[in-house]
């Protein structure tokens, strides 16, 4: 579905990327991991069109180099920003109506995947606070907020970017069901996260950076058995 071949990034003179290759196929989950400066973040938003790039970013068949990030979106790739970027003065039910995408589903000749029950049952606390603003929400609550604001635009591949960085145990449960449902519904996945734990339980195939490169690639199990490319590149 998603395929990145020799993609270079660059923040000003800063080179971030290079030469970055990987796919990720159809209902596939795929962890990508690294230390903070590695080059996760910026090749997400090379995907979505929010950081300028070069080489090649193919999305069905579909060059996405050069789109904007709402016909990106439109393609049906969702982005879920570590800022997480709710609007504060809106309510949680608000908040996700803005994240419909109407005739998404429609357009593929299908009912749309997830609806506000969905969400709603998915966090039941977004089923409590769903009149209240999004702005005094608690950050754990922020975080499921802008997951299921992003599904429900109804996207075929969904790029997270550290979706458990600052939550409490009991909400990392709940984030690692969240996305044991998106395999089950056929949703692609790319997960940035550092926690080695939850990437190498949900994930088909880990993908590491280093320097902004892909420095490994292989199954869980196969990162597991690998403390050379743990101990070089993801432990502190």
């Amino acid at each position: 579905m998603l395929e990145l071949d020799d993609v270079h990034a660059f923040y000003g003179k800063s080179h971030v990327l290079h030469g970055v290759r990987f796919g990720v196929g159809a209902g596939e989950i795929v962890s990508l991991l690294g230390r903070n400066g590695s080059g996760r973040s910026t090749t997400v938003k090379a995907i979505m069109g929010l950081v300028d790039g070069t080489g090649r970013i193919c999305w069905r068949g579909q060059d996405l180099v050069g789109r904007k990030p709402f016909e990106i979106a439109r393609l049906g790739i969702g982005y879920v920003p570590e800022n997480r970027e709710i609007f504060p003065d809106l309510t949680v039910h608000q908040n996700l109506m803005l994240g419909e995408k109407r005739g998404r589903g429609q357009a593929a000749g299908r009912a749309p995947r997830f609806g506000f029950d969905d969400m709603y049952r998915l966090f039941p606390r977004l089923r409590e606070r769903q009149h209240t603003a999004a702005g005094v929400l608690s950050g754990g609550e922020q975080q499921m907020l802008t997951l299921c604001r992003t599904l429900m635009g109804d996207p075929d591949l969904i790029m997270i970017d550290e979706p458990t960085e600052g939550l409490a145990p009991m909400l990392v449960e709940l984030v690692a069901k969240y996305l044991h449902e998106l395999r089950e519904r056929g949703i692609s996945v790319l997960l940035v996260e550092q926690k080695l734990t939850i990437a190498l339980e949900v994930a088909d195939r880990c993908l590491v950076m280093g320097h902004g490169e892909i420095v490994f690639e292989g199954t869980p199990d196969a990162l597991r058995a690998d403390a050379g490319v743990r101990k070089e590149w993801l432990e502190v």
